[in-house]
């Protein structure tokens, strides 16, 4: 994702005015990481299917959407998830977990900078572990920590209250931990990730479960 979400709500409110360039710029920003997201859902090889849907709809839409980066991911992701659930119920089959993490991102742009594929690629690392998680747990965290949404959108997206998304993130970030302990090759993962996004005003909390005080339902 972009490192500056003003740069972010610059690009979507041009792109909202028919700018091309601007559209391209949202979506090498947002797209992994919604494509993640949607990999909670169905799985592969359906994913990058769903994800292009989902991105039809977006730009579609695009013109009476309202808002800043935030408001656009939350959005973002409450299309994908519609549009994912359209597919589980069309295939009549229940949803799927992460399949092969390694092509989570596709090629990177000509335009990518080396710290975005660094990005990337520890949140590649991150989503083959999140897969192993409980639907509910593992959608959580994806919102949360991965599309880099607040407990109030990430609710609104999956329909929950605020609370039990903490509480699910909480569960499933604790559940890593413990898988990372099972998997040497991955001591790291979770201070990879990036951190978790709390309404303005608010703190915002490391996303990694090593953190020198115990983390709390509180803190998420």
């Amino acid at each position: 994702m972009l490192g500056d979400d003003a740069e972010l709500t610059a690009a979507v409110l041009a792109a909202r005015d028919g700018d091309e360039t601007a559209f391209r710029t949202v979506y090498r920003a947002v797209h992994p990481r919604l494509l993640g997201y949607v990999r909670t859902l169905v799985g592969d090889p359906d994913a990058e299917d769903v994800a292009s849907e989902a991105w039809l709809q977006i730009a579609r839409d695009l013109e009476r959407f309202s808002g800043d980066a935030d408001r656009f991911r939350g959005w973002a992701a409450r299309i994908a998830r519609n549009r994912a659930l359209d597919h589980i119920r069309m295939r009549g089959r229940r949803p799927a977990t992460v399949g092969d993490e390694t092509e989570l991102t596709g090629k990177p742009a000509e335009s990518d900078t080396a710290g975005e594929a660094i990005e990337a690629l520890a949140t590649d690392t991150t989503l083959s572990l999140i897969a192993r998680l409980p639907q509910d747990q593992a959608e959580a965290v994806v919102l949360r920590v991965v599309v880099g949404l607040d407990a109030k959108s990430a609710a609104e997206t999956l329909g929950k209250r605020p609370g039990a998304v903490r509480t699910a993130a909480h569960r499933g970030l604790k559940r890593l931990a413990e898988l990372l302990d099972d998997d040497a090759e991955s001591t790291d993962v979770l201070d990879a990730l990036p951190p978790q996004r709390e309404p303005r005003g608010g703190a915002v909390t490391s996303a990694s479960v090593t953190h020198t005080r115990a983390r709390t339902q509180k803190d998420m």
